[in-house]
């Protein structure tokens, strides 16, 4: 008897034993189901939503494409429209494409056709360029360093030098460190430019790049930038200009956060690849 009752309790024990067995690998299927149709779910999701943002991105640059041809072929054509007429639509252009095309010209050109009267159309004009400016260095503030100057002009008249030396600005960004030493060399009330010399030292290098250059309203750091090496770029920002004093910003920032019309110079990119691959390796 006992053989037998052993003998039924392991008969059971292993009827249970399939069932369970059934059971768990009826869940494990079940559960890898779920997942797998959750994960098919969550994948189309986010084809549908790749596809909807490439069409929206495709209708919004046709629309931009579009404007943009329609109102520069409008100031290429020689017939002649009012100054009002003019003022809309660069603000049309330069509120849209302000970080990839440079629109100095077309602001210079209308600054010329502004009689010296209209005070109200000059001043229309340097907002739209002061707010473009203040778009743009607020990102690159963002991204990088920035230094302000303040410019007093009475300074400037009493140097005995004929310049205004401010003290070097340490900067760093990205691991490189330089100095920056500007002087300001001429103050333009007519045109509201300022006419600087800016000197960069940077350590490792024996030289010191010295570049002269005149800043004024109509030069935006996306688009007016010089280049430095290890794809970095510095630019001077005109911030306001008045009877006695002007400000200034100096703003030093990687190189891709240049205008979309910049590319990387070969020489930077092949850098990067090494140092990526360097760095993958180790």
């Amino acid at each position: 008897m006992g053989q037998v009752g052993e003998k039924d309790f392991w008969d059971k024990l292993q009827s249970a034993g399939g069932v369970l067995t059934a059971f768990a690998v009826a869940l494990i299927g079940f559960v890898s189901s779920s997942f797998l149709e959750r994960q098919q779910a969550s994948e189309t999701n986010a084809r549908l939503y790749t596809e909807l943002m490439s069409r929206r991105e495709e209708a919004e640059s046709t629309l931009r494409k579009d404007m943009l041809m329609s109102i520069v072929s409008s100031f290429l054509q020689p017939q002649s429209e009012s100054l009002d007429t003019m003022l809309l639509k660069l603000e049309l252009l330069a509120y849209n494409f302000h970080e990839s095309l440079n629109f100095q010209p077309l602001f210079l050109h209308l600054q010329r056709q502004i009689p010296p009267d209209s005070r109200e159309y000059a001043r229309r004009l340097n907002r739209v360029a002061s707010d473009i400016a203040r778009k743009q260095l607020l990102v690159l503030e963002g991204v990088g360093k920035q230094h302000p100057y303040s410019v007093s002009f009475k300074a400037l008249d009493a140097s005995p030098s004929g310049a205004l030396d401010f003290p070097r600005a340490s900067l760093e960004l990205a691991g490189k460190t330089r100095m920056f030493a500007l002087s300001v060399l001429d103050v333009r009330p007519k045109t509201q430019e300022i006419k600087v010399r800016l000197s960069i030292e940077t350590p490792g290098q024996p030289t010191h790049e010295v570049s002269e250059f005149s800043v004024g309203f109509f030069d935006f750091p996306m688009i007016d930038n010089v280049r430095l090496s290890e794809d970095q770029r510095y630019a001077i920002v005109l911030n306001d200009f008045g009877e006695e004093s002007a400000g200034l910003t100096l703003l030093y920032f990687p190189g891709e956060y240049a205008s979309l019309k910049e590319r990387p110079y070969l020489d930077d990119v092949l850098k990067k690849l090494q140092e990526s691959t360097i760095q993958r390796g180790s």
